[in-house]
């Protein structure tokens, strides 16, 4: 009997992974700015759930679980590397053609937030990417609603400072 209980273990798993990896792996991205590091952060995540993965879904959402997994894999990759960023802004210097502005917002919009800590980082992209409330940011960053809340508002504050000036026109 362990052993049929074993299958549906994994095999509960398995879809879970096979249903959701792409959700995360676009979560993880998004968090991290990076293709490889999303793909670690995720692995990792989804291999420290595994073994808990029966308690984790009697508890609740497996999937919030791995957010904030995946939110504290990156915090704690971030303090270990020295903060240091691999963005590059050279970018920002070079001429775009007129039919490329939607793509110079949304690359202006990654490079500002891939400046901004990971939890700044992290609460922004629930909220404004996957339309999360506050508690469940909360829920996944390891904080409360209210420190979820003033996550976010840090983070727009550091967004608008670091914004491009644009000339004042009359």
């Amino acid at each position: 009997m362990a052993d049929a209980d074993a299958g549906l273990h994994v095999r509960t798993f398995s879809e879970f992974v096979a249903g959701r990896s792409v959700a995360l792996q676009r979560f993880a991205y998004l968090i991290t700015g990076d293709v490889e590091d999303a793909r670690d952060v995720v692995q990792d995540a989804l291999a420290g759930l595994y073994p808990r993965w029966e308690r984790v879904v009697r508890r609740g959402d497996p999937e919030a679980y791995l957010r904030r997994s995946i939110v504290n894999a990156h915090v704690s990759r971030w303090r270990s590397s020295g903060r240091e960023s691999a963005w590059d802004p050279a970018w920002l210097e070079k001429p775009a053609p007129d039919m490329a502005a939607r793509l110079l917002d949304a690359r202006l919009a990654i490079q500002l937030c891939a400046e901004l800590p990971p939890r700044q980082r992290a609460a922004v992209v629930l909220r404004f990417y996957e339309d999360r409330s506050y508690p469940e940011i909360g829920s996944i960053c390891g904080c409360s609603a209210g420190a979820a809340r003033v996550l976010v508002h840090r983070a727009l504050a550091a967004l608008r400072d670091r914004l491009p000036q644009e000339p004042d026109h009359d």
